[in-house]
C-alpha cells in the first residue's frame, strides 16, 4: 500500500506520516527532504520557494518512486506538498488500487480560530528553515487552493475544521 499524503503547509502532513510510520511501520519519504537535498547537492537551481516549479521537477521522481514501491509490493508513505492535483493521470489502474491518496485543509473558521496554535506548532516533527513567517491570510489562500484544486479533481480533501487531533485520528482507523 502506498499512502500519498499532501495538503497546504502547516496542516500537519509530517505529523500524520510519523503517526502512521509509527503505527503501521512502513517507511515513509518525505517530498521537502528529497527537494532539500536537490538543491543543496547543487541538482537544480531552484529554491525552496519556487513551489510550482518544484512540483512540476519534483513529482516525476516521486511518481516513478511510487511506481516501484508497487511493484515491488512495498508499502510506503508519500508526504508533501509537490503532488500535482491531477496525480492520478500518472497511473494506470493497476497502480491506482494500491495507492491512499489523503489531502490536508483547513478550513478559514478553523484557521481563525486556531492561528497561534498552528503557529506554535509549525515545528512539530521538523525544523522549519525556510518561510518560518506567513500570516493568516496567506494560510487561508493556501488551504484554499488545496481545497479548490483537489474539488477540480474529484479527490477528497479532509477539511481540518473543529478538532485537529480527532482529524488525524480519523485518518489513522
Amino acid at each position: 500500500m502506498i499512502v500519498i499524503i499532501t495538503g497546504a503547509s502547516h496542516t500537519g502532513k509530517t505529523l500524520l506520516a510519523q503517526k502512521m510510520l509509527e503505527k503501521y511501520k512502513y517507511p515513509y519519504l518525505s517530498i521537502d527532504h528529497l527537494k532539500m537535498g536537490l538543491i543543496r547537492s547543487g541538482n537544480t537551481d531552484l529554491a525552496p520557494e519556487d513551489d510550482e516549479a518544484l512540483t512540476k521537477y519534483l513529482w516525476p521522481i516521486v511518481r516513478e518512486m511510487i511506481k516501484t514501491a508497487i511493484e515491488n509490493k512495498q508499502n510506503l508513505i508519500v508526504e508533501g506538498g509537490y503532488v500535482p492535483f491531477d496525480w492520478r493521470s500518472d497511473f494506470s489502474e493497476k497502480y491506482l488500487r494500491s495507492i491512499h491518496f489523503i489531502c490536508l485543509a483547513m478550513t478559514d473558521k478553523y484557521i481563525d480560530d486556531h492561528f497561534d496554535e498552528i503557529k506554535k506548532y509549525s515545528n512539530a516533527i521538523e525544523c522549519r528553515l525556510y518561510g518560518e513567517s506567513f500570516s493568516i491570510d496567506e494560510l487561508k489562500v493556501a488551504n484554499r487552493a488545496y481545497i479548490e484544486g483537489c474539488e477540480k479533481y474529484g479527490e477528497h480533501v479532509t477539511l481540518i475544521e473543529k478538532d485537529y487531533k480527532q482529524t488525524i485520528n480519523v485518518l489513522l482507523d
